[in-house]
Order: C-alpha cells, then structure tokens, then sequence
C-alpha cells in the first residue's frame, strides 16, 4: 500500500500526552478521503507508561486500517534522533511533524498536504492556539501575525523559526534536501539549525493562516532544555555570514543593555563596521559609549550614541517587540524603511 502521508511523532516520557494527542489525530478530516496516512512514533528512552499507551492506540489505529508503526530506543537519543529514527522507519511522501504534548485541529493534515501538494519545496506551518490560554501572549501574537515576506526576515528573533516547529508539514524531499536533523542531543536547537539549513538551500516557507495546532505550554517542554546563549550564538553565527559580511558599515538600535552585548558578541572583523547606536533615551543621546573587554583589559571600541531618526543605514535593532505600548513600533515605522534591506530585527 502507498502511503501519502506520515506523521512524524517523537516521544520521551509521553503518558500524560498521549491520549490527547492520539484522539486529535484520530479525529484528522483527511481520513475522510482516499488519502493513506501513517502514523510513526519513536519511542525515545521513555521509562514511564509511553509504551504501554502507545500499544493500545496501535490497537485502536489497527482496527481502523490505519498503519500504526513504533520505533525507538532503549537510552534517550534527543528530539533530533527521535525525529531521524522516525522518519527512516516512515514511508509516506509527505512528512507531518507533531509534538506529542500538542494536539491538532480537525482539519490541520488536510489542510496542510492540500497546499504541499503544489509546493514540494515548502516548509509549511500553520497558526497556533495555546495551552493554557494567554500562557506565552506575546510569543502567539508574533507568529500568528507575521506577515508572508516576513518569514525569511525575522529569523534572529529569540522566539526561533518563524514557522513554529510544532506545525512543521512538507515533502520528503524538503527533509532529503536538508538531511535530516542535527543528533547532537539535549540542549540542541535543531528546529533552528534545520530551519536554517532548509532556507540557505533554496527552500521556500509557507503558514496556513488557520490556528491547526493546539501549542502546550508547560514545564517540561523539549524547549527549556535549550539555553538562549545556545540560540543566540546560531543566530549571530548566521547573521554574521549572510547579513554583515555583506554591509560595509551599521548602526545598532539601542545603547542599553541588549545593544552593547550585541556588539561585544560580534567577531573582531564585523564589530569594526559598527558606526554607533541610535536610542530615543535623551540620557544617552549625545554621549559616546565605551565597550570594555576584560579579557584584553582595554576597551575595544567607541561608539557615540544619536537619536534614532539620525541614524546611519542599515541597522541591526536590538530591540524586543510588543513591550512599550506600540511606541518602538510606531518610531520605526515613521522611518518608513524596508525590513530585510534597511534593517533586521536581532535578539
């Protein structure tokens, strides 16, 4: 039998999960067509009740005709070899990836392979609901609004991929093309590093502007694993080779705190090309602010602080979103530049 689509499930320690996720699943539209979905898991190092769930929802899948194929390991791998292990056992020519503390709406699969179908290069995501409710405001705001051209531009953001991997749907050879995930274990980011990878070789991004995840919150999550420094060093790595190497000089959006380690984390060569920072705090407008290094006991540069309409092009905003009110919206906005050519948003 030909299978068109697999869904992809990682778990580790997964009982609380499981019975939520599987009656989501369950109730998926597109077992209403003649489309032949499977489902996957890869049972990673769990030493709770995971197996014995899993074996009763094998049996619930089972008497519907639906493959229900269970892999894993005796020692825990990590989120990126859980996913791999899953996605060799799998055999579907599209590949849906789901989290197994997350549960999706109705129409999540036929949405998603409706649109893939037509775009075998996309890495395609959806808009999110989320667990509890108002648990992450701002971070929902953010990902459920961005605009389409926005999701190659705002990839530096601490929030991560701008198609959230929880909603991640696309061909095999999306996954071929990047080949696979990183299996460097806990404190991995490798949605990010995938992500990445996907657009650097030519890969497209898409959102389902429907809310076809239901994204949960808590604790426990694979996410509080990976440190922000982590994140942040792929990000600054990247923005290095793709985005400053290519400027001959920037300003960076904010004297404060953010700004400075910004430009201290930067690599000898691209921190020459900071002309200074733009702020709108008229304590710091003006004067020049010195970046001392410890290691060498000196200060490694000088740079004098304007008003953020004086600012020199392009710039690097060091600034978070959708914490004053709609004011830093506002300013940069009355600047009229072009996100992706006059700046970028960082950190």
């Amino acid at each position: 039998m030909t299978i068109d689509i697999s869904i992809i499930i990682p778990i580790h320690n997964g009982e609380k999960w499981i019975n939520n996720c599987m009656k989501s699943i369950a109730n998926q539209t597109i077992f209403r067509t003649l489309t032949k979905v499977e489902i996957v898991v890869f049972n990673d190092g769990s030493n709770d009740n995971t197996d014995e769930f899993l074996q009763r929802w094998g049996q619930y899948f089972k008497g519907r005709e639906i493959n229900f194929l269970i892999t894993g390991s005796e020692h825990p791998k990590g989120v990126g070899a859980a996913k791999n292990g899953a996605v060799r056992l799998s055999s579907g020519l599209y590949l849906c990836f789901q989290d197994i503390d997350d549960s999706m709406h109705p129409d999540r699969i036929l949405l998603q392979w409706n649109y893939a179908r037509f775009n075998n290069n996309t890495l395609i995501g959806s808009k999110v609901t989320r667990t509890p409710i108002n648990s992450t405001p701002r971070f929902v705001r953010w990902a459920n609004t961005l605009e389409p051209f926005q999701l190659k531009q705002q990839i530096y953001l601490s929030y991560g991929p701008t198609i959230l991997m929880p909603t991640w749907f696309c061909h095999r050879s999306v996954y071929n093309n990047v080949g696979g995930f990183v299996e460097t274990g806990q404190g991995t980011p490798e949605d990010l590093i995938f992500f990445y990878t996907h657009i650097d070789r030519g890969g497209e991004l898409h959102r389902v502007d429907k809310e076809l995840v239901n994204y949960t919150y808590h604790k426990c999550s694979t996410t509080f694993s990976i440190s922000r420094k982590a994140i942040q060093l792929i990000q600054l790595h990247r923005l290095e080779n793709i985005v400053l190497s290519q400027w001959k000089q920037f300003t960076v959006w904010n004297a404060g705190k953010s700004g400075r380690k910004f430009v201290r984390s930067l690599s000898p060569n691209i921190q020459k090309k900071v002309i200074g920072f733009c702020d709108v705090d008229k304590k710091k407008i003006g004067s020049v602010i010195e970046l001392y290094c410890p290691k060498q006991r000196k200060v490694i540069i000088k740079l004098p602080v304007v008003h953020f309409t004086e600012a020199k092009l392009p710039i690097i905003i060091c600034m978070k979103l959708d914490l004053t009110n709609g004011e830093f919206e506002r300013n940069l906005q009355s600047l009229n530049l072009i996100e992706g050519k006059d700046y970028y948003l960082f950190g």
